[in-house]
């Protein structure tokens, strides 16, 4: 399967809106904002997001359709990966081209990335993509209302 980034269009955010209100996509996930569960907020967050020049944030296309999204934001020494991929593409090889082809838009290094520990499918991602476990810590997971296990990892 074909996968592409491109420029994120506002006719994507109604994919975007309901691929990041899926609950077992949030489950695991497990950090998840304000804005996974708030329209209003998601707009006001992709807003800001795009707005931003130091933010590089794509759609993610599989075979044509969205598929997901991907972003590096944050200040030099510290920017960080992120990238959702809607839970149809899991399995797939949709999050490692994702992540491949992020990087090709990302020359900085090091790059940063957490994951909940249980997500093996996303460290998986990473490991292939370059990335090594360089931490690990508890964080609040708000998609299960608890505490749990986080790894950091790093692209160096």
């Amino acid at each position: 399967m074909e996968v592409t980034l491109r420029e994120m269009r506002d006719s994507d955010l109604p994919v975007l809106w309901a691929q990041l209100s899926d609950e077992r996509a949030q489950h695991m996930a497990a950090v998840t904002r304000g804005y996974h569960y708030d329209r209003a907020a998601f707009d006001r967050h992709w807003g800001k997001v795009r707005s931003d020049p130091a933010v590089i944030v794509r759609t993610v296309l599989a075979g044509g359709e969205v598929a997901g999204h991907a972003a590096v934001f944050g200040p030099p020494g510290e920017r960080e990966v992120t990238y959702w991929v809607d839970r149809v593409y899991w399995g797939r090889g949709v999050a490692t081209a994702t992540l491949a082809a992020l990087l090709g838009l990302e020359h900085t290094r090091p790059l940063h990335a957490h994951a909940a520990a249980d997500n093996s499918g996303s460290i998986r991602v990473l490991e292939k993509c370059g990335f090594t476990i360089t931490g690990r810590g508890r964080v609040f997971a708000r998609a299960r209302g608890e505490e749990i296990d986080e790894v950091a990892l790093t692209l160096s």
